[in-house]
């Protein structure tokens, strides 16, 4: 309970008065996690002839599938990085190719309070399913695996047939295969007891039948609803008052407690290698370096896989980083090309969750020397690589994208008999996206986008299987990831902004921010249900509550595709795009279209820089107190009080609207603004004020 992330917990069992009084004086902290990594293995810089490259695609595109090509680890009897049809990627994972040299990894592990509360979030989860009246088979599939499927527990814990499971009913098998290279001894499957495992969660789904089942008898029973009642207010009142009930129970406790101590048992796996714990003992980095490629691969199997029949002994979900470097040369390459591959998870495949990305997403946009948008051939520039798009183009890293579309072997019509046919149709599938950020972020981003797919864009297939020179199809694709290596190893030279400086009216400033605070306020009132917004519809309670705890406990600053810290900077980038496109004036001469376009990239790219640690500070830091008062919200009618604290206290006060809401914050936010442009202007001099408008 000294962990100031426990305090959620201490919340549901003790006052409010006791709580605060206990951690009072207490700083909550944020591990470093990659930090951890770089001490254990530093990362190659450009100083020593590398290039950072950041691979982005949505689920199932491919682009991991691309990373074992640069790699050329076999993907029948090696299998790593693992792939699969599901959602792969859920750890930052950074891979470096070297020439010679031991095979080594770092790996860091998500801290135990995290994991103990995506665990009682599972419990809740379950115990609202029985609720529901649904089946324990559901029940138990909510108590394995986080909504969210980050957190896939099942691939630690296994899942257990229960008794009115039959042959037919039973989950397939994320991979389909052998794990070849991987094998594994008796005494090695021995370390853990499976039976153990599903025993102990088939009671916990008991167990939470039996209490629901109590919680409706008695604490429950004067909430249900009468006649004339709102049964969706209701519902949520029911499920709200349930949830709160059982975070208070002990017995509820004791589950998550039992599911916490089996998912330390798996950490016996790791046999070799070195095991750094926390001072309460919890796992928090392991390394290995071993001249043995696959000693070492079979180690990175149990930190990295999806394979079906590991369920119940990966620590795959328990992991939020990994890195790895060693003598990983691509079968159709004589030497591996001097590339730090970092491959983060994967976008959303839908509109809502494609919207904005993260900010540590978007942190690493600015830091990386080349970004690789990965996408499917077969239906490409769909919602979520579109929103990679305009993301890059809104923070000034337009300049950086490769774009490179895989499944090329799989447009298989009448009408497209050729590869050049192919290219074109997929090249002109792309126009109705590029039409839609031209009239969305203006002509300058259009342009730069569309001129890197047209330069920069490559077209593969047959990548599942091993690249040999036998077939047209083969040797095209060899060719293709040969051109696009060396464009990523290589670089190329930026284009000169020339001596012509932009200028600007302040007012201009002044319009941007207000539009971008309004757009913001009425998404999120939109998700609060404070408003009707088709764009934004209402989520559900238990995520905004999820949420208020990240940004109020935590110290987070999103919970799954809910990312208000990046919301306010993807509107306020947004603006200032649009603001760099209408400059009242050029002076030092009017610039080319190659000259303005790295000039508004430049200015992007310094204002970005700047906008994370200011949207941070307004919707997180400054506000902190408020989120935790939203998540300690509880009973009838919480629901929309904790809406109404997050519009009054940190939507107003973080994000107020100029000159239009009153709000205690005024225009603090405008301010804020103002400061960060004349910061941008005073240090690189790239545009200038109108001084008769000032």
């Amino acid at each position: 309970m000294w962990e100031s992330q426990a305090r959620s917990k201490a919340l549901a069992l003790y006052d409010n008065r006791v709580v605060d009084v206990f951690y009072d004086g207490l700083e909550s902290t944020r591990t470093d996690f990659r930090g951890l990594r770089e001490a254990l293995l530093p990362l190659p810089t450009q100083a020593d002839g590398y290039r950072h490259v950041l691979l982005l695609g949505t689920t199932g595109a491919g682009k991991t599938t691309v990373v074992r090509q640069m790699l050329g680890t076999d993907p029948s009897t090696e299998r790593f990085p693992s792939t699969s049809t599901a959602k792969t990627t859920v750890a930052d994972t950074e891979i470096v190719p070297t020439t010679d040299g031991p095979y080594e990894a770092a790996v860091t592990f998500v801290g135990r309070d995290e994991v103990i509360d995506h665990l009682t979030d599972n419990a809740s989860a379950a115990a609202l399913t029985i609720f529901q009246g649904k089946s324990d088979k559901e029940a138990l599939r909510r108590l394995l695996d986080h909504v969210n499927q980050r957190f896939r527990f099942s691939y630690t814990l296994g899942r257990p047939p229960l008794p009115s499971d039959d042959d037919d009913d039973m989950p397939d098998d994320e991979e389909e295969g052998d794990e070849g290279a991987l094998v594994l001894d008796a005494d090695e499957l021995a370390v853990i007891d499976k039976d153990a495992t599903a025993e102990m969660l088939i009671k916990a789904v008991a167990e939470l039948r039996r209490i629901v089942e109590e919680q409706k008898a008695g604490a429950l029973s004067d909430l249900q609803p009468q006649d004339g009642d709102d049964e969706r207010v209701i519902e949520e009142i029911l499920e709200d008052a349930l949830d709160s009930q059982l975070r208070q129970l002990e017995e509820f406790h004791h589950i998550v407690d039992a599911m916490l101590h089996e998912i330390e048992l798996r950490f016996a796996l790791l046999t070799q290698g070195e095991l750094r714990r926390t001072r309460q003992g919890w796992p928090l980095t392991w390394s290995l370096s071993t001249e043995d490629r696959s000693a070492f691969l079979k180690a990175v199997t149990w930190l990295s896989s999806n394979y079906a029949p590991l369920f119940g002994r990966l620590l795959t979900p328990l992991v939020n980083g990994i890195r790895v470097a060693g003598p990983f040369i691509p079968s159709w390459a004589d030497a591996p090309r001097p590339l730090v591959l970092i491959d983060l998870e994967g976008l959303g495949h839908t509109p809502k969750s494609a919207s904005t990305l993260s900010t540590d997403l978007a942190k690493r946009l600015d830091e990386v020397d080349a970004v690789l948008l990965v996408d499917n051939a077969t239906a490409p520039m769909q919602a979520a690589p579109a929103a990679a798009l305009k993301s890059i183009a809104v923070s000034g890293n337009t300049s950086k994208l490769h774009v490179l579309f895989t499944h090329f072997d799989r447009m298989k019509a009448d009408n497209l008999p050729s590869f050049s046919d192919r290219e074109e149709h997929v090249r002109a599938s792309a126009e109705n996206m590029l039409s839609a950020i031209g009239e969305e972020l203006g002509p300058t981003a259009e342009r730069g986008i569309r001129r890197r797919l047209e330069r920069h864009c490559f077209f593969v297939g047959g990548m599942h299987r091993p690249l040999r020179p036998a077939s047209n199809s083969a040797r095209r694709t060899i060719s293709q990831l040969e051109a696009l290596s060396e464009q990523l190893s290589i670089g190329e030279d930026s284009v000169p902004m020339g001596p012509s400086k932009p200028v600007f009216d302040r007012m201009h400033l002044s319009l941007a921010v207000a539009e971008a605070a309004r757009n913001f306020h009425a998404r999120w009132r939109g998700i609060l249900g404070l408003a009707y917004n088709s764009s934004a519809p209402k989520e559900h309670w238990t995520r905004i509550k999820a949420l208020s705890r990240r940004l109020g406990d935590w110290g987070a600053d999103e919970y799954d595709t809910l990312k208000p810290v990046a919301d306010l900077r993807n509107e306020l980038q947004v603006q200032i795009l649009l603001l760099l496109e209408r400059p009242l004036r050029w002076e030092g001469g009017s610039p080319s279209g190659d000259e303005r376009g790295a000039i508004i990239e430049e200015i992007a790219r310094s204002v970005t820089g700047k906008l994370h640690a200011l949207t941070e500070q307004r919707i997180k830091t400054d506000v902190q107190g408020a989120w935790l008062d939203a998540f300690r919200q509880k009973g009838t009618g919480s629901t929309f009080t904790r809406a109404k604290i997050i519009e009054s206290e940190v939507l107003s006060r973080g994000a107020a609207i100029p000159n239009v809401v009153a709000s205690p914050d005024g225009g603090g936010l405008l301010q804020a603004m103002s400061h960060l442009v004349e910061e941008v202007a005073k240090e690189r001099e790239l545009f200038l004020w109108d001084s008769h408008r000032s």
